[in-house]
C-alpha cells in the first residue's frame, strides 16, 4: 500500500508540513469568506430568473475551483510525494478536469447575468485576463494528458516538455489570482459605488477576500518553487502507464 507524506530517501522537507498545514487554513478561510459575501452581501445563490443570484456562482465556483483546487493540483506532487507517479498523474489530470467542469459552470452564470441585464460581454480587462487563464489552462491541460499520459511517447520528450509545463503552470495560476483581484475590485466599484469609499461593511469584506487571495497565492507559490520540497523519483516511476499493478 502507498505510503503518503512520508520523506523519501534524505529529503529536506523542515517547515513544509507547517507551511502546507498554513497554506490549506487559509485557502479554507478564502473559500469560507466567499460563501459568507454571497450568503449575506450578495443575497445568496440559485439558478432561476434572477441575474444577480444567477451571476453569484461565478466568483464563488473561479475561487473554489480556480484558486483552491488549481492551487492542491499543483501542490500534489508534493502532498502525495510517496504515491507511485502513475497514480499521481491521474490523480492530477482527474482535479484538472473537474476544475474545468466548474470554471464553464461560472462562465455560463456570468454570460447569462450579462445577457439578461443587457450587459456587453468581455469588454474589461478582468475578463480578457480571466478568459486568456482559461485558455491557457485548458491548452495545458490537453498538453500534459498527452505528453505524461500517453504511453507511447519517448521519455526524452516528456523530460524536455516538463519544464515548460511548470512554468506556464505558474503562470496560469498567477494570471488566476489577477483576474480574481480585478474582478473583485470591479464587483466593489459597480455594486458599491461611492459606498465603496465609507468602508462600509461589505467593501472590507471583499478587501480581506482580496488580502487572503493574494496570501494564498503567496503560499501556494513558495511551496511549488522550493526544490526541497520536491517529489524525488522512485524506481518505478517508469512503469509505463498502461500496466495494471500499483
Amino acid at each position: 500500500m502507498d505510503q503518503i507524506g512520508e520523506p523519501t530517501q534524505n529529503q529536506r522537507l523542515e517547515g513544509f508540513n507547517i507551511l502546507l498545514g498554513l497554506t490549506e487554513a487559509v485557502g479554507t478561510i478564502l473559500v469560507i469568506l466567499v460563501i459568507s459575501w454571497i450568503n449575506y452581501h450578495r443575497n445568496g445563490l440559485s439558478w432561476g430568473a434572477d441575474p444577480d443570484t444567477k451571476f453569484n456562482w461565478h466568483p464563488l465556483l473561479m475561487v473554489v475551483g480556480f484558486v483552491f483546487l488549481y492551487a492542491n493540483a499543483m501542490l500534489l506532487y508534493r502532498i502525495q510525494r510517496n504515491v507511485r507517479k502513475r497514480r499521481l498523474k491521474l490523480m492530477h489530470a482527474g482535479l484538472m478536469l473537474f476544475i474545468i467542469v466548474l470554471v464553464i459552470i461560472s462562465l455560463v452564470a456570468v454570460f447569462d447575468n450579462h445577457n439578461m441585464k443587457k450587459i456587453p460581454n468581455m469588454y474589461s480587462l478582468h475578463s480578457w485576463v480571466g478568459l486568456t487563464s482559461i485558455i491557457l489552462f485548458c491548452c495545458q491541460w490537453v498538453a500534459g494528458c498527452i505528453s505524461f499520459l500517453y504511453p507511447g511517447l519517448q521519455g526524452n520528450l516528456r523530460a524536455s516538455y516538463m519544464p515548460i509545463h511548470v512554468y506556464f503552470g505558474n503562470a496560469g495560476f498567477i494570471g488566476v489570482l489577477v483576474s480574481c483581484l480585478l474582478g473583485l475590485n470591479e464587483k466593489a466599484i459597480f455594486q458599491l459605488k461611492e459606498k465603496y469609499a465609507q468602508f462600509v461593511g461589505e467593501g472590507v469584506m471583499i478587501n480581506i477576500i482580496g488580502i487572503f487571495i493574494i496570501v494564498f497565492g503567496g503560499l501556494t507559490m513558495y511551496l511549488v518553487s522550493q526544490n526541497q520540497y520536491k517529489r524525488l523519483p522512485r524506481p518505478e516511476d517508469d512503469v509505463l502507464l498502461t500496466r495494471t499493478n500499483d
